[in-house]
This record gives structure tokens, sequence and C-alpha cells, in this order.
């Protein structure tokens, strides 16, 4: 500015100035106008999420953290006030997995010889197997599976107790065609047949594969590559077919010929083998920790109420157990729909909501997730210890898998716990183009969940499963970023007409809920029970979050913050206990239940429904 100019006229000058700051004051005061979601720069976003750097983002690897420092530097650039306990971070911590220590062996006495076996060349334990010893005789058990639906029971008229159990993989052939279903029944899976050798009394479980398909090499099972509890209650080993075969010849019977008369009739073949042959072993496994973080930013609002617009950031890594390409294992899983779709729909949101700030009746808080994968971890351990009042929360909407919208299709969950969102959400449809199929309820498998738990009302933003979902395939440039744009503007205009409005939804109990048409949630096996688990509980009981209205635990009396420590006279350690005893039921079964309430126990009959 000239200085001769203001010299010779400073009364226009303090004019001029009074003026500019008019017009400032009422640019801060009024309300500014949300622009629209820009397609590139949110697919620049994916891009940045799953540049292999990223490593699958993996809960525990360097990718995660490079991640959650990409979040946590765009909040920052954005002028987003930091809402985690330090900084924009929450850290909590979750097990990652499991590593072999180094005194695991196997030892195999015959008479006066005994013969050492060599870990992960003749023998290897299961992740999930318990750490400890066992020195006994051995018996074999079939398939090592109890199936009342098919009249067959590997452990009838067998004495198992403090035995170590021997069975084969997979399922007898008759099953499947028994079942009326294409594939493997729940009796092949490998946590299934611990859970039954344990609860039969055996003190370990060995695993052979039996038959090979013709060039199929008789492989161990790589450590860490099935999935379980941290701990199933049993010492869980496989050995190769090799080694078993002297067993069975020691028996004067052949691995062959039993695992061939077993398919053949259908029915049993277990026998003990003889009394001279005994095993030894040891298992030492130790879980793998890891401390992980959630991404939290607030943007202000005029009071101390607020709405969460959250996603998962975290994906498969490598894959492990959770990959739906086995034979990729190893290789990055770079999960571009899941879920740096919703993470950069977190992003893409705040930038065009930051100029917003102190002017909406709620604040904003956009939380990014870790731990999402190895259970809603990250919600859950939000909720649990929430970096804001929870009481003040109005609503929280989730975005997990938003990048592959097909013919202008989004399915939304949840639209029935807040008393507004039906309405929101029919004007914001006219105006998208978009077709919305919706679900009331709000429970899925995605971290919204751990919010309706607590009674706020929830909206679940999916775009469907696909043929890449959990798989390396799963990249960026299959993703169809001006369809998720024009979600994300919808998706605004929602979020912010509920952060503005003068009243705040209603949350409101959805009795019965179907889950989203293209979703993944399903109903899962076996009869109806009700009840919503805790996922940051790993064992020890399964400690319910939430039950269901109008359940059969509902009905029953069970409540959140019961933990069930028995089924149907079954003891429940994990969730995986529990999903084994459920589908051991029939609907109508009324089963005695019994949960720790206030450290009290209480015992309850609870009648099993069919699923709808």
């Amino acid at each position: 500015m000239n200085r001769l100019v203001i010299s010779a006229k400073p009364k226009r000058l303090f004019s001029v100035i009074a003026a500019i700051l008019a017009l400032t004051l009422a640019a801060t005061s009024a309300p500014s106008t949300v622009g629209t979601a820009d397609s590139q720069r949110y697919l620049d976003d994916i891009k940045a999420l799953t540049t292999p750097a990223m490593e699958g983002r993996g809960d525990g690897t360097k990718g995660l953290t490079r991640a959650a420092h990409l979040i946590e530097k765009r909040f920052a650039s954005l002028g987003l006030k930091p809402a985690g306990t330090h900084s924009y971070l929450q850290s909590f911590t979750v097990i990652t997995g499991a590593r072999l220590k180094s005194n695991n062996h196997f030892t195999v006495h015959r008479a006066d010889s005994k013969t050492d076996l060599k870990v992960n060349q003749d023998f290897v334990p299961l992740s999930f197997s318990a750490s400890g010893s066992a020195d006994a005789p051995v018996v074999f058990a079939g398939y090592g599976a109890s199936a009342d639906e098919f009249q067959y029971d590997d452990y009838a008229h067998l004495d198992v107790k403090d035995k170590i159990v021997v069975v084969l993989r997979y399922e007898p052939a008759g099953f499947a065609e028994k079942s009326g279903h294409q594939g493997l029944t729940q009796h092949s899976q490998l946590i299934t047949k611990a859970i039954n050798a344990r609860n039969h009394g055996a003190k370990a479980i060995v695993l052979i594969n039996g038959k090979l398909g013709d060039g199929e090499e008789d492989l161990l099972t790589r450590f860490g590559s099935v999935s379980g509890p941290e701990n199933v209650g049993i010492l869980f080993l496989q050995v190769k077919n090799a080694v078993a075969e002297a067993w069975f010849q020691a028996a004067g019977k052949s691995l062959a010929d039993v695992q061939n008369q077993i398919n053949t009739s259908s029915k049993p073949e277990s026998f003990a083998f003889p009394e001279n042959l005994r095993v030894s072993l040891n298992v030492s496994i130790e879980s793998t920790r890891a401390t992980v973080n959630n991404v939290l930013a607030y943007l202000p609002g005029k009071t101390d109420e607020y709405i969460i617009i959250g996603a998962h950031y975290d994906h498969l890594g490598r894959g492990n157990f959770d990959s739906l390409a086995p034979s990729q294992i190893g290789q990055i899983h770079p999960g571009a729909d899941d879920n740096a779709s919703g993470t950069a729909g977190v992003l893409e949101l705040a930038r065009l909501l930051a100029p917003m700030q102190g002017q909406l009746h709620r604040g904003i808080l956009f939380a990014s997730f870790a731990g999402e994968e190895l259970g809603l971890l990250g919600s859950a351990a939000w909720v649990k210890e929430p970096t804001l009042p929870l009481d003040r929360a109005v609503a929280m909407l989730n975005m997990d898998m938003i990048g592959r919208i097909r013919d202008g299709k989004v399915y939304i969950g949840g639209v029935g716990t807040g008393s507004t969102f039906k309405s929101l959400l029919d004007d914001a449809q006219t105006k998208s183009g978009l077709k919305l199929e919706f679900s009331a309820g709000g429970y899925a498998a995605s971290d919204h969940t751990s919010f309706v738990s607590k009674k706020i009302p929830v909206l679940f933003f999916f775009s469907g499963l696909h043929s890449d979902y959990h798989k390396p395939s799963d990249t960026w440039d299959k993703i169809n970023a001006p369809e998720a744009a024009r979600l994300l503007d919808l998706i605004s205009s929602v979020g912010t007409q509920i952060a503005d409005a003068p009243e705040r939804p209603t949350f409101i109990n959805v009795v019965e809920d179907r889950p989203a048409a293209g979703g993944g949630t399903g109903r899962g096996y076996g009869p109806y029970f009700g009840s919503i688990p805790d996922f940051g509980q790993t064992e020890n009981g399964v400690k319910f979050s939430d039950v269901r209205p109008g359940s059969p635990a509902a009905k029953a009396g069970l409540k959140a913050g019961d933990v069930l420590v028995q089924f149907g006279g079954k003891p429940i350690n994990n969730l995986y206990d529990f999903t084994d005893a459920l589908r051991r039921s029939k609907v109508g079964d009324v089963v005695e239940v019994k949960v720790m309430r206030d450290g009290q126990p209480i015992t309850v009959s609870v009648k099993l429904e069919q699923r709808k």
C-alpha cells in the first residue's frame, strides 16, 4: 500500500478498513456452501493408500503406520483439531498373530525305541494351539467329527479321555451329499475338530492330511495360516502322513484302507493304537502383539454435540488366514475398495467440510479406525475409551467399501436406528440419482456395530461385495471414482443436515433386521440366539456388547455386558466355542445358558428360534 495515500486521506482509509472487517465478519458468521467431491482427488488418495510402501496396511506393519501418518498429516493441513488421546492418535494394542518359541518337540515312543520328529519338517503346531505338554497313548478318531445331523460320530464308543487323538483332514465323503449343499460342511474345519476333541476330554489332537490328490504333496500347514482363537484350549499339531503310517502299520492297518472304508461306508472306523505306542510332546507358542492407532480429528460446531464420520483404514497386509486367495498369501493385498475407498472418503469429506468450522449446530468427528479386520477392534477401543463424551454423539456414519458402485446402486444399513434417517435419505436419493437399497438394523461386520451397541444411531454405506474382496486383485484401477464422488456428496448432505438439525435423531431399537443386500454379513449357520459379541474380549467367555431386541437371548433376560461361559453344558471360552455350540443346536431347542453378570453367575433357559 502506498504510504503517501495513507497520510493524505486517513478518514477514507478507516472507512475502507471498517468495510473490509464487516465483510470478513459476515463471511465467518454466515454458513459456507459445501462444495462437491472431487473424484480425481479421491482416486489419488486411494492410490496413495495402496502403494507398495503401505504393505497392504496390515495391523502391526510399518505400512499401517505410514497410512496413519498420511491421514494425520492431511487432517492437520485442513486445520482440524486433534481428537486423539495424544495429538490425532489414539493408541491401543492388538493381537496380530503368533510365533513358535524354541522348545517345541514331538517324540514317538514304541516299545524300547523312540523317534524325535523335527519341527516344520515332520510336525508343526497350529497357531491357535494351547501351550503345554502331554505324554499319553494314541487313538484314531477318523475325521474327528460328531455330526448328529448325519447320524455320524467318530467318538462313539471310543475312550479318548486324557489321550492323544489322531484325526484326518476334511470330512467323510458323504457329508456334502447329505447336507444338500456344495462344498464342505463345518465339520471339516480345523477349529471344529479341535473343539470337539477338547470337549471329549482329549489331551491333544494330531492332524494328518490323509489321502492326497494326483501330484499333491503331503505338506504341513504353514504356521499362522489358519484362523482360530488365541488359544483353543487343547494342544493341536499336525504330522506328515509317513509319520502316522507307521502307527497304522503297528496296529495291522493301512491309513489309506481305513480312510477308504470310512468314505465308502459312511461309518466311523475309530480304534486305539497298540498300548506300546505313546507320544510325548511339548507346544510353546507366543502371541504377537502390536500397538496401532485410530486417527481422529474434530471440526467444532456451535455446541458440544457431534456426529462421527468414519471408516477403517487397515487391511490384510500380505493376507494370512483372512485372504480369499490362499495361493497368493505373502503377496500384498492392497485393499483399494476394502477400505482405502472409505478412508479416502473420510479425507475428501474432511476437505469439503473443514471450512464449516464453528458454523454447524454440531461438530463432526472424523475417525479413521485401525483393527477392523481383526474384529472391529479400533471402533471398540474408541467407544470403550472415547476421546469425546459418548453421550454427546448424535450419529455415526460409516463407509466401508464404497468404491465399486455398479449400476448406481448403494446399500445403506442402519436406516431404522435413527428417527429422522429415512426421510433424509429419501430426499438425498432424489437429488443424487443413486439407487439406494435400505436395511433397518445397524448390526453388520463393520465399525458402526460398535456404536449401535451404545445406542447411537448409525448409517452404513456400502457398494457391495465383488470377486476381488480380500485378494491381491483389489486394486485402485477398479475403483469407480465418479460414482463414489456422487455418494460422498450424498453423505455430505445427509451428514450436515444431521449436524445442523435443531433436534438430534432419536435412537430406535430395531427388533428384526435383514442385512443389506449384497452385504457379507449373512446369518451364519444354525439357529438364532441374538447376541452381539464384544470382539475386544478374546478369551474367558464371550462378552455381549448388546442383545438384539426381541431375540431369544433378550426374551431370556440376557443383556449387554453379560459374559457367556457355558452353553448347553459346554464350556465357552471364546467366540469359536460359542459358534460351534450354536451350530450343534437345533431350532426349538431349549438350552441352559450360564453367564457372568457383575461377577455373579446367572443361569437362564433360552429357546432357540429360526433365523429369518
